[in-house]
């Protein structure tokens, strides 16, 4: 669910000049800020399966959090907003000190701060709704969806910006055929019920049961206005906010809002899908200002090449992916790859492209959220012993200066 993120550059709503293009009065490039939202399961100590503790959570560590900490629609659930941030190091610090600030609350909770996309010890009783005039309309309107707990599932949204309604709905338009790939390196999800799901992210199964909930249609500003008009006025939506197509304009912030992964216990990651969007977007958006359209694709090939990526992630059992634009089966490794090379002259720009070497490295050698979950779940059989780990890699984050970002470390460009 989205919440008001905290932004810097108060009035702004746009870093493009009157051409729409990103640069400074000076004519230098000017580099968008990434800022992360991540929402984390509160489970119990003892059982390891949710708990509705989230406003005992909340109202711990809000007053030394403020606005960054935010209920969700479920108690057993908590939401962190960063600030915007132009450097991935000070973007991985905050988020270290945010998960870190709630992470001691939920211990004081009696329970564990859980980053994963579905809960792995699935709860006895049924997840409490948070009391909020919103979320009880939404249970009223969407009661079969929200009573069985089944869309109890924790998300992470990357915002770019500040951007213009216009220039986000650009890029949201060029960047369906890349979306796919990004939700393949975020799988977090492999469990279900307490059950092997077969699908990397099971999130996204559960998610799709919302509607809007898939890729963005192509449209401009005018359509959209429409589209968001239509979608409320016909009770298809409580209200805007609740599109949930996987890259949207923010309805409450002047960004672009990237919303198709799940919530990754290492924060490495997080920084990782945040600098890839960036450097995508900035070369994206300079490639729609020479006039490059975006690319037309069959809605049914695009929410197939979705499916897959939820299925396999980046390094499945069969390590294949779909080609949204062709339609042709191609190595998930591969898609990567082109990801890197079309993001790389906007990493570049950013000072991320060493950076962003180095964390995909690592993600890739270390193995998706999903990979590490599967792996503990197979070598012990013990549901709590995948919670248990989940939870050590969501709050062990290295102190600035160390680990992959820091100064020093191969691929660190400085950023």
């Amino acid at each position: 669910m989205t919440h008001e993120m905290p932004m810097g550059s108060e009035g702004a709503t746009s870093l493009t000049d009157e051409s729409g293009r990103l640069t400074s009065a000076t004519g230098r490039p000017v580099i968008p800020t990434v800022g992360v939202e991540e929402e984390f399961f509160l489970v119990d100590r003892r059982t390891r399966a949710p708990v509705p503790r989230g406003p005992q959570v909340l109202a711990q560590a809000a007053p030394l959090l403020g606005e960054q900490v935010q209920a969700e629609l479920y108690r057993c659930m908590i939401e962190i907003c960063t600030r915007p941030r132009l450097s991935c190091a000070d973007l991985l610090a905050e988020l270290a000190g945010l998960r870190a600030t709630v992470a001691e609350a939920a211990r004081d909770a009696d329970c564990l701060l859980l980053a994963s996309g579905t809960p792995v010890v699935p709860s006895s009783s049924r997840l409490p709704v948070t009391s909020t005039p919103r979320y009880r309309r939404m249970q009223a309107r969407y009661r079969l969806t929200v009573d069985d707990g089944m869309s109890a599932t924790c998300g992470c949204h990357v915002h770019l910006g500040p951007l213009g309604r216009s220039q986000a709905l650009v890029l949201a338009n060029h960047l369906r055929p890349w979306l796919p790939v990004f939700q393949a390196l975020a799988v977090n999800s492999p469990l279900g019920a307490g059950t092997e799901s077969g699908f990397a992210s099971w999130r996204a199964v559960q998610q799709a049961r919302w509607p809007t909930v898939g890729p963005p249609p192509l449209l401009d500003t005018d359509r959209y206005e429409a589209t968001a008009d239509a979608l409320v006025t016909s009770g298809t939506l409580l209200d805007r906010r609740m599109i949930y197509w996987f890259a949207r304009p923010s309805e409450h912030v002047p960004t672009l809002e990237i919303r198709i992964a799940d919530v990754n216990a290492d924060v490495h990651c997080t920084v990782l899908l945040a600098a890839l969007v960036r450097g995508l977007c900035m070369t994206l958006l300079t490639e729609a200002q020479d006039g490059r359209p975006p690319p037309g694709l069959p809605p049914g090939r695009l929410r197939a090449a979705h499916r897959r990526a939820a299925l396999v992630g980046p390094t499945g059992p069969t390590g294949v992916g779909l080609d949204p634009v062709t339609g042709v089966e191609v190595p998930m490794r591969d898609l990567i790859g082109r990801l890197l090379a079309r993001a790389e002259p906007g990493l570049t720009t950013a000072g991320d492209l060493g950076a962003a070497h180095r964390l995909l490295d690592r993600h890739l050698a270390l193995g998706s959220g999903a990979d590490r979950q599967r792996a503990r779940y197979r070598s012990s059989g013990r549901l709590r012993d995948v919670v248990d780990h989940t939870s050590d890699i969501t709050t062990n984050v290295p102190p600035r200066g160390r680990g992959p970002l820091s100064v020093g470390s191969p691929g660190f460009d400085g950023s």
